[in-house]
């Protein structure tokens, strides 16, 4: 028997010392085939059902393992789950006395330096009560990350103004480096045994380790990661370049800051002024650009080569000036580093690579540009010889079928070894399957409003309790305006509040509707009764006309592939996964799958994405829908729910 095994056992330290501990032969299976992959030093892709319980299955013998291990989640709530939730329960209920340790990207930690800077600009009233809080919270924190603070939000714009970047810090040479929250959570995280980061870290640190500066990777005996179908997209934004007019802004702003500081160097200022206004002019030019487009699409709008020409020659102008001054003050020096940084990935833009893609983006007043390798698998196989550890690759949606070959092919991992372990849950008794009859295809114009049609009755049957996932933002607006004021329940929609807010709203309100898009397909776990049915409105390809996956489809096509077999399907696949993954999350939940788009009984690869997805029984029609649901809350009657009554609700 492996060390694991037993302790996964019914008599086991887990059950003995965990609350609701069930032990799980699939999450001991797992268990074993980390435990071997950090012995043999292997690369092992594992994908794990629903329920499968896999944050234990590799805590455990990460825990045992007497290696370093980094452990990497998906998104910062993970990461925080992990690390203040999961991890103590498993060490304490193992006593293995090993030292762990969190890091997140320096955007997290308050800089000091910066926030001394900040307290001396032009701020308004809320904001100068806000710095004063953060000056007398920073002498007693430890950590000094923002969420322990908890009075910004999210997208609050103090907070680049109070944290540092890589790009304007200043490093050892900071007059505040020995007490820096992110010198000291990095000088935690040499120590630690086992290390949790987040996916964006990860890449991010790999970055740095190629100017000589990463700290994670480098010592590491293993590193897992968990949610690993984020890879591929990630790596693809990582190992590109990317810059904005925003970057721009921030750099002409921080010249012009330093100009006044030092008051003799007016070309300085100048210099800035230059750079804000060519910024201005990329900022105008991005006007009427919707969404993506190529760079060279880009470039033919009548104001881009013009503003692109000024940002150019600005740039050159200020390096010049910050070369010169780059000795008096080190925060000069990083500037100039900075706008050097910026004049390449520029130059970048035009450069006649085939293995890449250049492309621009609009994002909000502004924009960004872009270049993005077409394939990230020999630059992801670069990032893992960084060390010749173990590599453990987890997610519960890895593998279309039993097929391996898209996420191993997209990041170079064709001979990792791979384990694929179904879900625990019961679907045969937990859920249905309902494709509803008679929609018209999806391209049709008529398609939102039947499909409309279609939901209302199945909402109705479930009292609620129901998740409208959608492939559109468009789709969203059209489906969330329809059933605004022809449904009974509480409407929630993507956009009227934060997800986390949404979300708490549709737990707690039990009958809710919520219709949602891309984020509301994955890290969402809603347990119990609150969430009865998932409604999908079509197969999840991707939208056409997308710059990189264009790009993609043609490099596929021009090494004699096809490209909707081999990209369009398998990753329509994964997508589908994971919304439908969404219903059941537990031994106890019951809900209804279901799924609108009538290509998947009309065309061929139809077959291929039922057959990817749990062996969920199909009801035959509406009725059988509507009696399935009916057995639910006859089952499990509702407690009385608020906001029912027409119209009701914040949506």
């Amino acid at each position: 028997m492996s060390a694991v095994k037993a302790l996964f056992e019914p008599a086991g330290p887990l059950a003995r010392e965990v609350a609701g501990y069930a032990p799980r032969e699939v999450q001991s299976q797992m268990a074993q085939a980390v435990e071997q992959a950090l012995e043999k030093r292997e690369t092992v892709i594992i994908e794990a059902g629903t329920g499968t319980g896999k944050t234990f299955a590799y805590l455990v013998p990460a825990l045992l393992s007497g290696r370093k291990v980094v452990i990497s989640t998906g998104t910062l709530n993970l990461q925080d789950q992990l690390f203040h939730r999961d991890l103590p329960r498993v060490r304490a209920a193992l006593k293995a006395p090993v030292k762990v340790a969190l890091l997140k990207g320096r955007a997290n930690y308050l800089c000091r330096s910066r926030l001394a800077k900040a307290s001396l600009q032009g701020v308004t009233r809320n904001e100068s009560v806000k710095l004063r809080e953060l000056s007398a919270w920073m002498q007693r924190t430890e950590s000094g990350e923002l969420q322990e603070f908890g009075k910004l939000a999210d997208d609050d714009p103090l907070i680049p103004r109070v944290t540092s970047t890589a790009e304007n810090c200043t490093g050892s040479k900071c007059s505040d480096f020995e007490n820096c929250f992110v010198v000291r959570a990095r000088r935690n995280a040499l120590a630690a045994d086992v290390l949790v980061v987040n996916h964006h870290l990860l890449f991010a640190d790999y970055a740095l380790k190629e100017d000589g500066f990463g700290q994670i990777l480098p010592g590491a005996d293993a590193v897992i990661v968990d949610e690993a179908h984020q890879l591929p997209e990630l790596s693809a934004r990582f190992f590109g370049s990317r810059v904005s007019t925003r970057q721009l802004q921030d750099l002409a702003a921080d010249c012009a800051d330093e100009a006044a500081a030092l008051g003799d160097v007016p070309v300085l200022k100048i210099a800035a002024a230059a750079l804000a206004e060519g910024a201005a002019k990329l900022e105008a030019a991005f006007m009427g650009v919707g969404g993506r487009e190529t760079f060279s699409q880009f470039r033919k709008r009548p104001a881009a080569e013009p503003a692109l020409a000024a940002v150019r020659e600005a740039l050159s102008d200020l390096i010049e000036q910050l070369k010169v001054l780059a000795e008096r003050k080190v925060e000069i020096a990083a500037a100039h580093l900075r706008a050097q940084h910026l004049a390449e990935r520029i130059q970048a833009l035009a450069t006649d690579d085939e293995s890449r893609i250049a492309w621009v983006e609009a994002l909000g007043r502004g924009g960004s540009l872009h270049v993005t390798p077409i394939r990230v698998d020999e630059d992801f196989s670069r990032m893992r010889e960084v060390h010749e550890g173990a590599w453990v690759f987890t997610s519960a949606t890895l593998a279309a079928g039993e097929d391996f070959s898209h996420f191993g092919g997209q990041l170079g991992l064709a001979n990792a070894r791979t384990l694929r372990l179904e879900s625990p849950f019961d679907f045969e008794s937990q859920a249905r399957l309902y494709l509803p009859r008679g929609l018209p295809e999806p391209s049709d114009s008529e398609y939102i409003a039947r499909l409309t049609e279609a939901i209302m009755p199945v909402i109705e049957a479930s009292g609620g309790g129901v998740f409208v996932l959608c492939t559109s933002h468009r789709a969203l607006r059209d489906i969330a305006a329809r059933l605004r004021g022809e449904i009974r329940f509480p409407l929630l929609v993507q956009g009227d509040a934060a997800r986390s807010d949404l979300l708490a709203t549709f737990t707690a309100a039990g009958n809710a509707v919520l219709v949602g898009t891309a984020s509301f397909w994955e890290g969402v776990d809603v347990r119990g009764l609150a969430l009865r049915v998932v409604i999908i409105d079509k197969l999840p390809f991707a939208a056409p006309g997308d710059p990189v996956f264009e790009a993609r489809l043609q490099a596929i096509r021009s090494e004699g592939g096809d490209p909707f077999n081999d990209l369009q399907v398998p990753q329509a696949i994964m997508t589908l996964r994971q919304g439908a993954g969404r219903l059941i999350r537990d031994t106890t939940d019951k809900g209804l799958l279901m799924l609108c788009d009538p290509r998947l009984r009309s065309r061929g690869y139809g077959r291929r994405i039922l057959e990817s997805l749990p062996c969920i029984p199909e009801v035959p029609d509406l009725a059988g829908a509507q009696s399935w649901l009916h057995q639910i809350r006859d089952e499990f009657p509702l407690p009385a729910q608020r906001g029912e009554g027409k119209g009701e609700g914040p949506g």
